[in-house]
């Protein structure tokens, strides 16, 4: 059987009318992004669905397993087109059933009717097509309330549309619709996670890193690199931002007591954030915090944390189980990366006895006994920026070479 369209719905991007056809722009544009090097196809982008005319069947499946993963993408269908005849359309039909022929189904037969024009009426279309399908097929009966398969037929101004399948995609928004945001990626499993939803809803990405070497390794950074890849992979370039957090985090961890350590850490990673925020433009920030996940999670640690900070503080998992962000992890291919075995500046002083509930006025006090402004200023001197696309490739403003493949990060560590 030979699709000749995929038909893509847009969902939630059908209630933006004043900016719709901007948005609609996008989602073309990243649709064509994230096939690039396939052939065998051309995109027809229409108000209300995108149409991919099939030129070949050589790359379905790889255009649909792509096609899942596009935010802005609400479902989308491979279907097979007749002409505006219902005898055309009974041969298509019959060309959909092929499949069917091994054992006994039940079906239903479901018809729309956009195209008004169109000499039958739905209920007319179901019933001839329902006969059609009763006569010639002895093995398949009719169930309207729990078929095992529902035939499709839209009736439109390109032709009649006969298809079986709704395949899932992300839904959300076209990437990079909405504002900027900076997300503090760790190398766990949340963060990534995080950007992903953010990406889903418009949000356009950046991702700041602290590192603090010799305590963090090579390999740790290279695990926040291959995160920032793979999250490339669908939205396009991402820029990342590596701080240098060692001197900084060990005078925290000398000056505050270890209890309140894990707190003060956090804000201070907040502030160094809010400063690389305003200067790229981000309206947010965002983490991948989870609410009482661990001891720096509880919301009085996040309104103690939160107070340093005058941009929104987003936490888009602020809900979420922690075996459904697993889930996501998994369909996004960043699980198996952050589960590599190398720690990150977040896990490399932890304290015995973290305070779960930390109080505002006492970590404000503890703070408040030295001047950290010279070595924030030092911090925020050590950010290097790099910028990463889905082929691994790395541009930064660090180094004179241009690009680097992704098998070789030496000379950016």
């Amino acid at each position: 059987m030979e699709y000749s369209h995929i038909i893509i719905r847009y969902g939630e991007l059908t209630l933006k009318s004043g900016n719709r056809n901007e948005f609609l722009k996008k989602l073309t544009k990243n649709i064509r992004y994230n096939l690039k090097g396939l052939e065998g196809f051309h995109i027809q982008t229409k108000r209300d669905r995108m149409y991919i005319h099939l030129d070949s069947n050589k790359n379905v499946e790889q255009i649909m397993s792509k096609l899942k993963k596009v935010p802005g993408i609400h479902n989308f269908s491979p279907v097979l087109r007749a002409k505006l005849d219902v005898e055309d359309a009974k041969k298509v039909i019959d060309n959909l059933l092929q499949t069917k022929l091994d054992k006994e189904y039940t079906f239903k037969i479901q018809t729309k009717r956009p195209n008004k024009n169109f000499e039958f009426h739905t209920n007319e279309l179901n019933n001839i097509f329902g006969s059609h399908v009763l006569i010639n097929y002895k093995n398949l009966k009719v169930n309207v309330k729990q078929p095992d398969f529902v035939i499709n037929v839209e009736v439109r101004s390109e032709g009649i549309f006969i298809f079986t399948d709704f395949i899932k995609g992300v839904g959300g928004f076209p990437v990079n619709t909405s504002s900027k945001a900076l997300l503090l990626l760790s190398g766990g499993i949340d963060s990534p996670v995080a950007a992903h939803t953010l990406q889903v809803k418009g949000v356009e990405v950046e991702m700041i890193h602290f590192q603090s070497p010799p305590f963090t390794s090579q390999e740790a950074l290279q695990k926040i690199f291959d995160l920032t890849i793979k999250l490339s992979e669908v939205v396009g370039k991402i820029k990342l931002h590596v701080v240098n957090f060692t001197k900084l985090q060990t005078e925290i961890v000398k000056r505050i007591p270890s209890n309140y350590t894990m707190t003060s850490t956090r804000r201070f990673m907040l502030r160094i954030a809010e400063e690389v925020a305003y200067k790229e433009g981000c309206l947010a920030i965002a983490t991948g915090e989870s609410l009482g996940q661990v001891a720096s999670q509880t919301l009085e640690s996040m309104n103690c944390i939160n107070e340093v900070t005058n941009l929104p503080v987003l936490r888009p998992l602020l809900t979420m189980d922690k075996v459904d962000i697993i889930k996501i992890a998994q369909d996004i291919d960043t699980l198996e990366i952050s589960n590599l075995p190398f720690e990150d500046c977040c896990t490399i002083f932890t304290p015995k006895a973290p305070k779960t509930r930390p109080r505002l006025e006492k970590i404000k006090s503890y703070e408040a006994r030295d001047d950290y402004s010279e070595l924030i200023e030092e911090t925020l001197a050590s950010v290097k920026t790099y910028l990463f696309d889905k082929n691994g490739q790395v541009i930064t403003k660090d180094i004179s070479e241009d690009k680097v493949v992704k098998e070789d990060f030496s000379d950016l560590l």
